[in-house]
């Protein structure tokens, strides 16, 4: 019993908030993220797993990219 509770606060600890990003940009409940992740992982056996565990990597290290929107200078200010 001891390992399990191990586990499951090892992966709250870590939780990456993809989730809570995919929701905030999408503008639903991070529940309804998971959910989704959840039974889509069911029906294509894990796939997903490893796109959620590529963007986990990216929001850790989004500092490496250039995320922010570069200011556009309109056509009239040059």
């Amino acid at each position: 019993m001891k390992l399990i509770q191990k586990v499951i606060f090892f992966f709250e600890m870590r939780s990456f908030g993809v989730c809570r990003w995919w929701a905030s940009k999408l503008g639903i409940s991070s529940s309804k993220v998971r959910l989704g992740f959840i039974y889509s992982s069911f029906i294509t056996l894990g796939s997903p797993l490893i796109l959620y565990l590529a963007m986990a990597w990216i929001l850790e290290n989004k500092h490496y990219f250039k995320f922010q929107a570069k200011k556009k200078t309109s056509i009239w200010e040059l």
